[in-house]
């Protein structure tokens, strides 16, 4: 009998209990979020500035917040209050000093950016996935799932030491803290999640496959497909169950798994549980419970605080910069199935703070959402208001339609003589007519999105795709010093980053 699993189980049953019976009232919640937030960090060097302790005394507090704070991009907030963190002082956004910083992805600009990560935040991020695993009872797996190993691939916990402060991929930094009870089940051991080099630590996986007994795995999805293909290619199997046969679910995060789903079935010798889950540098935000079908509950009692702005042009010109004055909304004043921008105030020192991610509501009443992309990565060049979200489904049903695997792919906006166009980068290793592939593409869009199909009727006047060797797109992060671990691919490239991605393919002999 697992009797270890059993009590595992139990206590997770439990834990669940008080959670299942509370009436929650999310907005509630997060009043009370914002009045500790700011009542914690009255005393810091950004509280005295914005004077915390009026707003606090205000009539409204989500008024007086509103009206005496501005909202922040990345840039103004490091520039103006976080380098000092960085120089070791203490008090500056939040109370104490700052030990952590995690280094972005990268995947809307060129280069990473440095998000503050707390002790308070650290805390919310261990409740937070707590409340994961705790949530996993409702799955009804027997007593022995709980027992198994927990592959966990993110960024080194080999954090890089300045002086004052180490700096590192936020899962890096989470897992380098995890607590002494999980660490029985947490893989790869520490020799391996210390290493930096994604061949090195992707090669020490494969290798040690064979002692871990993994009941789940976490994620980006690209990155985990790599594993899976190279310890079935090694060991000569089937599937990934001969292996790992008690491997029952995966848990996603920070990209759709939409596109993967074809590459990654294949990989598998029986049905799993798909869980998506949205940790970023800057705090837990949300994440699946058992009864939602894809969508995520926010969190909304865990140290963060959300704003939302309508991702509108009224707020935002073409290149996804926000414009000034935008309209803010609180939790109760968001619509269902419109797209909003994320603000968040957090236990980390971040105030009003752009993230630069964009997502809608699915049920407003119990705060469940999807992500429908980046700020940055919505192609409207002509008010075609292109959406991440639009183009995971398309390649969804390209894929379906053509029964090829599109493992990668990206966008970009081209000139065509006065007007505009979009060309494809499809990253698969499938025979296929580019022809065909932006033609069906073109099609499933206009379903998905009025904009778009408005605009092709006037000012888009060409689609195309190319084909690129999927290794081309892996080269790329590799070249840009982003390989394995927590990043992703862009799906909208511009600028510099275009420019670097087209003499990439030139170099790759594509084009």
């Amino acid at each position: 009998m697992p009797l270890l699993g059993s009590i595992i189980k139990k206590a997770y049953e439990i834990r669940r209990f008080p959670i299942d019976i509370k009436n929650t009232d999310p907005f509630r919640e997060q009043q009370k979020v914002l009045r500790k937030l700011l009542a914690r960090a009255q005393g810091t060097a950004f509280g005295e500035y914005y004077h915390f302790a009026d707003i606090l005394d205000s009539p409204n507090i989500i008024t007086g917040f509103r009206e005496n704070i501005p909202v922040h991009d990345y840039n103004l907030m490091f520039r103006s209050w976080w380098y000092r963190s960085l120089n070791g002082e203490s008090y500056v956004t939040w109370p104490g000093r700052v030990k952590y910083f995690a280094l972005t992805s990268g995947t809307s600009d060129a280069s990473s950016k440095q998000i503050p990560v707390t002790s308070d935040m650290l805390m919310a991020i261990r409740r937070a996935t707590i409340r994961l695993l705790v949530s996993t009872t409702k799955y009804d797996f027997p007593d022995e799932f709980y027992e198994k190993g927990i592959l966990m691939i993110g960024g080194s916990t080999h954090l890089q030491y300045n002086g004052t402060y180490y700096q590192g991929d936020v899962s890096g930094i989470t897992a380098k803290n995890i607590p002494f009870w999980f660490q029985h089940f947490y893989k790869p051991e520490k020799s391996i999640s210390r290493e930096v080099e994604w061949p090195v630590k992707l090669k020490e996986i494969v290798r040690n496959a064979p002692n871990w007994d993994i009941g789940i795995i976490v994620g980006v999805p690209a990155w985990i497909q790599i594993i899976l293909e190279r310890i079935i290619q090694e060991y000569k199997l089937r599937h990934i169950h001969e292996i790992w046969p008690n491997f029952s679910a995966y848990v996603h995060s920070g990209v759709s798994f939409e596109p993967y789903v074809n590459g990654f079935l294949p990989l598998l010798g029986r049905s799993i549980i798909y869980n998506e889950s949205y940790l970023s540098s800057e705090g837990y935000i949300a994440y699946q419970h058992p009864e939602s079908k894809n969508s995520m509950a926010m969190i909304t009692d865990n140290g963060i605080y959300y704003e939302f702005i309508p991702y509108t042009d009224r707020n935002f010109d073409e290149e996804g910069n926000l414009k000034e004055n935008p309209e803010v909304l609180s939790l109760n004043e968001v619509e269902e199935n419109r797209n909003y921008a994320l603000l968040l105030s957090t236990c980390a020192g971040a105030w009003r703070y752009l993230i630069g991610d964009t997502l809608k509501f699915t049920n407003t009443k119990s705060c469940e959402i999807q992500l429908t992309g980046r700020t940055k990565h919505f192609l409207s060049l002509c008010g075609e208001h292109l959406s991440q979200d639009n183009m995971n489904r398309a390649v969804k049903l390209l894929q379906d339609e053509m029964n090829i695997k599109i493992n990668e792919f990206t966008v970009c906006g081209i000139r065509h003589g006065s007007l505009f166009g979009h060309k494809w980068y499809l990253g698969t290793d499938s025979p296929a007519d580019p022809v065909i592939l932006a033609r069906k593409l073109d099609d499933y869009l206009k379903v998905l999105n009025d904009d778009y199909r408005v605009e092709r009727l006037e000012a888009i006047r060409e689609i195309r795709a190319e084909i690129v060797p999927l290794q081309a797109f892996y080269d790329w992060m590799k070249v840009q010093g982003k390989e394995g671990g927590a990043h992703k691919f862009p799906r909208v490239l511009k600028n510099q980053q275009l420019t670097s991605w087209e003499n990439h393919l030139q170099n790759y002999g594509c084009q």
